[in-house]
C-alpha cells in the first residue's frame, strides 16, 4: 500500500496505524470526501452537528472507504467540533484523495 505523503500533508503513519486530520462539514447537502485544504481533509456529511452525531455519522461514512469496521477508527480529538484527528487501524484501502498528488 503507497505510503508516501508531503510534510504538511493532512495524513501520517504511525505504524500500521493511519491518522488523518480532519475539517468536517456537517449538515451537508451530500455526505462527500472533499479535496485536502492544508493539513486537513475536507469531509462533509449530511447530519446536523448536535452532540457529537455528526462525527459518528462521518465514522460510519469513512469505515467502509478504508476497508475498516467502524470500532477500528478513533476519534482521537474533536467530537464535537470541525476539526478532528482520527487514527485507522491497519486500512484495507486507501480513498483515491490519498494516493493522488494534489496538485
Amino acid at each position: 500500500m503507497e505510503r508516501s505523503n508531503t510534510a504538511n500533508a493532512f495524513f501520517r503513519w504511525d505504524g500500521d496505524v493511519l491518522v488523518v486530520n480532519i475539517l468536517g462539514k456537517p449538515a451537508a447537502g451530500k455526505d462527500a470526501i472533499g479535496k485536502p485544504k492544508g493539513a486537513q481533509l475536507k469531509v462533509s456529511v449530511t447530519a446536523a452537528p448536535k452532540g457529537g452525531k455528526a462525527t459518528d455519522h462521518m465514522v460510519r461514512l469513512l469505515a467502509p472507504l478504508f476497508g475498516v469496521a467502524v470500532r477500528d477508527i478513533e476519534v482521537v480529538f474533536g467530537q464535537e467540533n470541525v476539526n478532528k484527528q482520527l487514527r485507522i487501524k491497519a486500512p484495507n484501502k486507501l480513498p483515491a484523495v490519498f494516493t493522488t498528488p494534489s496538485a
